[in-house]
């Protein structure tokens, strides 16, 4: 069965705000807010983190759907705080003029309502290779600084955005040296991002204080090498790292 890609064609969410918020309190507590940006909404990363769910759920057909079809639900992959799997349940939408389904409720595994399903559905798979996850010490990192910086300066925080861009390519080669000795140091430094289909790894890049991360580098594994193809800001990288995992880092945190 095939499914619609993004969340907000498949099901209607009366106040979806408030179904976030209800999710944040029923699930583990965990910062969801951007600690760099500014935002529109409460908790962009959970909003995010749900609607990229559902769209990877969707690609692999994991969306359960009662045998009456009046019912469906899919793994949120979040726990309660009692370590419950969280999974999104809907009800058929008797106007059919809108989306397919409407959303009910956030519901623990062991909900009465889920009794329905014979089987519940999976959580959403993101590698083949747990290697994908590690970064490969023996492999070197090949990048394309000035491309990297002109493509990307926007995202540097100040006051390497206004300043002149010899100096920032002078300040990043040498916060990318140091990344890379950390990283072949203590490889967990690398966090795993799922991007496009495809793994890539996040390295902290300390342009200002040699402690604290102020942009990420993404890289991706090529043959025999680490190809470094763009920078994210923290809260960008933190939305995707999410989406895999949540971060249990030092250098990437909300």
């Amino acid at each position: 069965m095939s499914f619609p890609e993004q969340l907000t064609d498949f099901a209607f969410f009366y106040k979806y705000e408030s179904h976030l918020q209800n999710l944040a309190d029923f699930a583990e507590k965990e910062d969801w807010d951007y600690k760099y940006t500014e935002y529109e909404y409460d908790l962009p990363v959970l909003s995010n983190y749900i609607k990229y769910t559902y769209k990877k759920l969707a690609e692999e057909e994991k969306i359960s759907i009662t045998d009456d079809g009046k019912y469906a639900c899919f793994d949120t992959g979040l726990m309660t705080k009692n370590q419950e799997p969280i999974y999104a349940f809907f009800a058929k939408n008797r106007n059919k003029d809108l989306e397919p389904w409407f959303f009910t409720q956030w519901a623990r595994k062991g909900d009465y309502c889920l009794n329905i399903f014979p089987v519940l559905p999976e959580m959403a798979h993101y590698f083949e290779d747990p290697n994908d996850l590690v970064f490969d010490t023996r492999l070197e990192i090949r990048a394309n600084v000035e491309h990297i910086i002109e493509e990307n300066k926007e995202r540097f925080p100040e006051p390497f955005r206004t300043m002149d861009l010899y100096m920032v390519q002078t300040t990043f080669k040498g916060a990318l040296d140091n990344a890379k000795m950390r990283v072949r140091r203590s490889y967990k430094i690398a966090i795993p991002q799922y991007y496009r289909g495809r793994m890539q790894l996040l390295l902290p890049i300390c342009l200002a204080n040699p402690n604290k991360a102020d942009i990420a580098l993404t890289i991706e594994k090529m043959d025999g090498f680490y190809r470094a193809s763009t920078i994210l800001t923290l809260d960008m990288a933190y939305n995707n790292a999410r989406q895999i995992a949540r971060p249990d880092k030092d250098w990437l945190q909300p």
